[in-house]
């Protein structure tokens, strides 16, 4: 389905109701396409695992984290005048 911004405003029931079916809905801006609306419970989208991110894992080789409480501490020295 394609929809532009005033067909959002004015005809929000067809539009939930096309969602409701699974459906896709082109958003057009003065007759060109510029974003997509899909369903939020979308079976098409699959879902990353954490451990695929970049950032999982970057602080594994620090040793300065074996001891977290120890490691949190002496952060907040300073800021916190603690000895």
């Amino acid at each position: 389905m394609e929809a532009s911004i005033l067909d959002l405003r004015r005809r929000r029931a067809e539009v939930l109701r096309a969602l409701d079916r699974n459906g896709s809905i082109k958003i057009l801006y003065r007759g060109r396409p510029r974003a997509m609306l899909i369903p939020a419970s979308s079976r098409n989208r699959q879902r990353e695992s954490v451990a695929n991110h970049p950032a999982f894992g970057m602080w594994k080789d620090n040793d300065s984290l074996a001891d977290v409480t120890a490691y949190v501490r002496t952060l907040r020295r300073n800021r916190f005048g603690a000895v």
